[in-house]
């Protein structure tokens, strides 16, 4: 476990939830308990820093990174091979 408190795989899905344009940081609040700042405090620590500073101009006032400025028309990103489910089994394609 590190110093934060998640181990490396945990780390890891962090830091990709945030460089996701469509995964707003209340996500990752209500997947692991980090708020906006914990993010931010986090990927400085685990980025180098050129790699940091590309990703806090990319989402810095970026509408759909935060729920309260997203457009109701951007919807939840579902990958066109992810299986459709229907009766809690998962449909053959």
């Amino acid at each position: 476990m590190q110093e934060n408190g998640f181990n490396p795989k945990e780390t890891d899905r962090i830091i990709e939830m945030a460089w996701e344009d469509r995964t707003p940081f209340e996500a990752i609040t209500f997947q692991f308990g980090l708020s906006e700042e914990q993010v931010i405090t986090l990927m400085r620590r685990e980025l180098k820093r050129s790699s940091f500073n590309r990703w806090r101009k990319r989402v810095q006032n970026r509408e759909t990174k935060h729920l309260k400025l997203r457009n109701q028309e951007v919807g939840r990103f579902k990958c066109s091979r992810q299986r459709a489910i229907s009766g809690n089994r998962i449909s053959k394609r």
